[in-house]
């Protein structure tokens, strides 16, 4: 099964996509096709039988046009398109000119007067037209098309009354020209020219602001800089990323931005993450860290290998993980699906009642014709095709720039929906590693120095309890000393002599083993009734410090927490460790609802039993034994560094590890999905209240539009979603800047 994403030319509404989705999804071959309306994009699913000259001649069938695959890097503004609507602009202006000119009082040329020659005025009025024509030919295609498909969208009905009026007034001109009386009045060429300048209009606009809302993406993708510095031997060479392989050694000098993701080899310095992580202040890295490609170097030299290049690269999966959400559909975007797969042959039907009625009451054809035609136009279902996708970018978008990585659309519907938080303990709520967590010094030494001390002895051993003090003095740089006649005495402790003194690291029998004196067994008792895995030092025979190291809680985990438990929401939290443990960490961040001991089987049942009692469920895990939790959940969500299976098998990847992050999650679903529910309700109120007046039921108070105006109306129903869309944007950006 292969996977590609195609961008598509011709899509202007939520009936566009829906056509076009279902005739690709009938297609032999194709496992699954979603249409993204917004990004104008389709993700389709296919049997390696296909290519993809194969799709693109599907899409071609449906009466689209496939642009190739996407590419976000070669995504370029169409500043043609703007020229060209300023052309055609001025010749719409030029026809209303020339066809309204003489009623408002206008000097028009002799040869142009509707009474004098019309002849002319009808023939220049013609050739206008059919411009017009040749520039919505697009719109027209499409309309025909999805007609033939019996999948009848937007466009058709513009095609239908574009058609009808275009048809109608080249007949009257045919009179004209053959010596036909009054025949001018009843021309309708400027009709069908305004129709499809203000449709031209309207989408682009749209396709600006659609633009707008996919700034982040953009700004991901042209992050990272275009050449690197090889180091090749003792030189340096500049490359283009292309050349770049897995494994060589890279250059990152200040100021220069890191070329791809990779492991640092050599040096150490401070890099402006904020792009990736959100957080605002440089974080300082050094031999061994993690590097990402676009993050910038401040102040240091280093050396780094390459890890992960192209679309290999944290960016890259961050602007394919995000363009494939946007190409999900969440529960209520079928809604306006729904919806369209009614209201355009419903709005067929109006029309051809209108048709009929005014010919049966009385009214000359011509009148007739021009009710239908303005029925078709202002029933356009433009801002029904908007109101979700519109507003989904959006927030997809803002939630990647705070960190939010979200795989798919839906979950902006289902988490402001969650009432229930259950966060797996060690790697999640806490670091998973073991760190040092508290120092009694009782030593004239400066704490760090009681910590190289230790550290020196600790980084010959391969004990896990080493690791903390070696991360300990490679984190804060601290100097080890050369140890001599190093020894590890089980079930006890490490010795060896460093300057010609004898030094001790050891749990609480290497005192017994000195035969010293322990005075220190309430601080011992302190820290192991916080969690912590005592460990003293000692140095001729005197004791220098005790330590306790312990899996240190995210400095993010009570504020998370705190947060959560204010807006109502219950919190559990699985462990595997044992009870004493599991309380100790639970207590100190304010969680009651406490499993420990669990399997990973326990867990899955865990999150089972509460989706079924009806409860919607966030899982927030980060090992392997999350993952079939993190499945199961109403919501998945997955720190940064958790294994693979683990972030494959979540809904959503917080990329800097700030559990508070969540919190963001449930407001900006809230505030989006209340958004979308605003732009249905225009959207429908608008064709409840325009379609009745382009009948003419309001026509005897004098109520009544001509299909000029109803593309035009059409038009701005349109702008009060981008609007609306518009300022759910700056709504979020507000509150993140607060």
């Amino acid at each position: 099964m292969k996977k590609v994403i195609l961008k598509i030319e011709g899509m202007s509404c939520s009936a566009c996509s829906v056509s076009l989705e279902k005739y690709l999804n009938k297609q032999k071959g194709i496992n699954k096709a979603t249409v993204n309306l917004v990004l104008a994009q389709v993700l389709i699913e296919y049997e390696e039988s296909l290519s993809i000259a194969d799709l693109e001649k599907f899409i071609d069938q449906a009466g689209f046009k496939s642009l190739g695959i996407y590419n976000a890097k070669e995504e370029k503004k169409q500043d043609y398109a703007k020229g060209k609507l300023i052309g055609f602009g001025g010749l719409a202006i030029l026809t209303m000119y020339i066809a309204m000119g003489q009623m408002w009082g206008l000097p028009i040329p002799n040869f142009l007067n509707m009474m004098l020659h019309p002849e002319y005025y009808a023939f220049v009025l013609f050739i206008l037209a059919l411009i017009f024509l040749i520039y919505g030919f697009d719109i027209i295609k499409s309309g025909l098309k999805n007609l033939e498909h019996l999948t009848p969208n937007m466009d058709t009905l513009v095609t239908i009354g574009v058609l009808a009026s275009f048809l109608y007034s080249t007949v009257n001109t045919i009179l004209i020209w053959q010596g036909g009386h009054h025949g001018e009045l009843n021309l309708y060429f400027e009709s069908s020219i305004m129709i499809i300048y203000f449709l031209k209009l309207g989408r682009f606009i749209d396709n600006q602001n659609k633009e707008k809302t996919k700034e982040a993406l953009k700004e991901l993708v042209q992050i990272t800089p275009q050449k690197a510095l090889l180091k090749i031997g003792g030189d340096e060479k500049e490359v283009t990323i292309d050349e770049v392989k897995k494994g060589d050694i890279l250059i990152a000098k200040p100021g220069v931005k890191i070329a791809v993701d990779g492991v640092i080899a050599s040096g150490e310095a401070h890099l402006d993450e904020a792009f990736i992580t959100g957080e605002a202040k440089p974080v300082k890295k050094g031999i061994g860290e993690n590097v990402i490609a676009g993050s910038i170097n401040y102040d240091g030299y280093i050396e780094y290998q390459a890890e992960k290049i192209g679309k290999d690269s944290t960016i890259s999966e961050i602007v394919r993980l995000v363009v494939e959400a946007t190409n999900t559909k969440p529960p209520i975007a079928k809604l306006a699906d729904k919806v369209s797969n009614y209201f355009v042959p419903l709005i067929m039907l109006i029309a051809f009642i209108t048709l009929i009625d005014y010919l049966c009451t009385g009214y000359i054809l011509a009148d007739a014709l021009v009710a239908m035609i303005t029925v078709l136009v202002v029933a356009c279902p433009c801002a029904l095709g908007l109101a979700t996708p519109l507003a989904m970018v959006v927030s997809i978008g803002a939630c990647a720039q705070r960190g939010i990585l979200i795989k798919n659309n839906a979950i902006l519907e289902q988490a402001r929906n969650i009432d229930t938080f259950v966060f797996d303990k060690t790697g999640t709520l806490t670091y998973g590693d073991l760190k040092i967590a508290k120092i009694k010094n009782y030593s004239r030494l400066k704490p760090n120095n009681l910590i190289a001390l230790a550290a020196s002895l600790e980084q010959n051993s391969a004990h896990p309890i080493s690791k903390a003090f070696t991360n300990y003095a490679s984190e804060h740089h601290l100097e080890l000393g050369k140890v001599k006649y190093f020894k590890n005495i089980a079930g006890v402790g490490l010795k060896g002599q460093i300057k010609n003194t004898s030094v001790y690291v050891g749990n609480n029998k290497l005192l017994t083993k000195l035969k010293i004196k322990n005075p220190y067994l309430a601080d011992e008792e302190e820290l192991a009734g916080e969690g912590n895995s005592i460990i003293y030092i000692v140095r001729d025979k005197t004791v220098l410090g005790l330590i306790g190291v312990k899996d240190v809680i995210r400095p993010q985990a009570k504020a998370a927490i705190k947060g959560l438990k204010k807006r109502d929401k219950e919190i559990i939290m699985l462990s595997g460790d044992n009870q004493k443990t599991a309380e100790i960490v639970a207590k100190a961040l304010g969680i009651t609802n406490v499993y420990a001991g669990v399997m990973p089987q326990e867990k899955t049942k865990i999150i089972s039993d509460l989706c079924a009692n009806g409860q919607k469920v966030i899982m927030v895990g980060d090992g392997i034994n999350d993952a079939p939790s993190l499945a199961r959940a109403t919501i998945g969500v997955s720190i940064n560094n958790a294994t693979d299976i683990a972030a494959d098998s979540a809904d959503v990847i917080l990329l800097n590890d700030d559990l508070r992050k969540l919190e963001d999650l449930i407001t900006i679903s809230a505030k989006t999905i209340r958004n979308i529910k605003q732009n249905l309700f225009w959207a429908f109120f608008y064709n409840i209240l325009m379609v009745p007046i382009a009948m003419g039921v309001f026509k005897p108070w004098g109520l009544k539009i001509s299909p000029m105006f109803a593309a035009l109306a059409m038009m701005f129903s349109s702008f009060t979603v981008i609007f609306n869309v518009l300022r759910l944007k700056k709504e979020i950006e507000n509150e993140k800047n607060n």
